[in-house]
């Protein structure tokens, strides 16, 4: 069975690498209107050419999976400020997009806790919508291919699982069809277990991006093992390879935040079930906080047991 290790958003080993320099509306609206365009795309370059920075690095270190930061354009989807993030950008964007296909990279977005569909609120609704919109319409300005991902969490229970289901699944609706193409969903740490999540993902043919750590959280009532083959499932009708978040609690107490790195005694037993499995092919994105660098050393752990060689230096297998 092969790994492909990938991070998320910021490459901690190289200066200044942050791709999510930002401003606050209340800082914006106090600028002179004549100035206020003007730091929005000069933040909004400055996080452009940092992603490709971070692209160049990635394809240097042999590192194929990447997810891109959601906070590129700044203020992309404010109501009151509302611009035009492709058009100036359209040769960076098509850059961005030919490095990855050339390179083969699989990239992907995950929006924040707030775009959701389970949400009583309608303006809820249309704000993850309008969210979805934004970072399908920069993968869209890229050319990416598609099997770049949009992933999001079911969302809230509102002290009612099921009623807020059922609104899942009316509110899924609005969301254009090409978008929810691109869509997966993940268990979470508190609320939607992966059984439960499953169940979502099954209905409304959505892959199901499985978190691990999330999981040993929040575990579902039917064993992982025999869930598994159920979640697999839900990538191969797309014909997508499975991505899977993986990363470890910081301590026994603190069980749902994310350790500096991640221990390897900690995720073994799910990597020997994957492979029990039958699955030849898995990418794994590193949500530790230590980012690529924990990534790199995950890697380097892993290949240090008897029966495991790294492929490449973003890639192990296991015999």
């Amino acid at each position: 069975m092969d790994i492909q290790f990938g991070y998320v958003s910021t490459a901690l080993d190289l200066w200044d690498s942050s791709p999510s320099k930002t401003i606050t509306y209340t800082r914006w609206s106090g600028l002179p209107a004549s100035e206020q365009r003007t730091r929005l795309l000069d933040l909004t370059k400055q996080n452009i050419e940092t992603t490709k920075r971070i692209l160049y690095y990635n394809i240097a270190k042999e590192i194929k999976i990447y997810r891109f930061s959601s906070s590129i354009v700044p203020l992309a989807t404010h109501p009151d400020v509302k611009w035009d993030y492709i058009t100036p950008f359209k040769e960076d964007w098509a850059e961005i997009g030919k490095l990855v296909k050339d390179h083969r990279l699989r990239v992907s977005f995950h929006p924040n806790a707030f775009t959701l569909f389970t949400s009583p609120n309608q303006d809820v609704t249309e704000k993850a919508i309008e969210d979805m919109q934004y970072h399908y319409r920069l993968l869209e300005a890229m050319g990416m291919p598609d099997g770049s991902l949009i992933n999001i969490h079911v969302g809230g229970s509102y002290g009612d699982k099921k009623a807020a289901i059922s609104r899942f699944y009316q509110n899924i609706k609005k969301l254009p069809e090409p978008i929810k193409e691109r869509m997966t969903l993940e268990n979470d740490d508190k609320t939607y277990t992966a059984e439960e999540t499953l169940q979502v993902c099954e209905r409304e043919k959505i892959p199901l991006l499985f978190d691990y750590h999330h999981h040993i959280a929040n575990p579902s009532s039917e064993e992982l093992k025999t869930l598994l083959p159920r979640i697999l499932e839900t990538w191969e009708e797309r014909g997508w390879k499975p991505k899977i978040h993986i990363s470890s609690p910081r301590s026994e107490k603190e069980i749902r935040a994310h350790a500096a790195n991640v221990d390897m005694e900690f995720i073994l037993p799910f990597i020997q079930l994957v492979k029990s499995a039958g699955i030849k092919e898995i990418d794994f994105i590193i949500e530790a906080k230590n980012k690529d660098i924990a990534m790199l050393k995950l890697i380097e752990d892993l290949s240090s047991i008897r029966g495991v060689k790294r492929i490449s230096g973003g890639k192990i297998r296991f015999k």
